[in-house]
């Protein structure tokens, strides 16, 4: 999962996880997450398909480091 185009990091002591995707070998910060809904909003905003599916669907493509899938505090 190292490798999955989208990448969500730690959690923040804050709070949130920042959101970063890789395309063609480049990263981007896509913003700071709170929420699944947040994340469905990023990829929304950057015309991935079916993003409610691909956050919601526990998809291989999306790698959590640090604490439980979906979990932002």
């Amino acid at each position: 999962m190292e490798h999955a185009p989208i990448l969500m990091q730690r959690i923040s002591p804050a709070g949130g996880r920042r959101v970063v995707i890789r395309i063609r070998g480049v990263d981007t910060v896509l913003g700071v997450a709170f929420s699944d809904t947040d994340l469905i909003e990023f990829l929304r905003r950057i015309e991935i398909p079916d993003p409610d599916e691909l956050v919601l669907g526990d998809s291989e493509v999306i790698a959590w480091r640090g604490g439980r899938p979906h979990q932002y505090e």
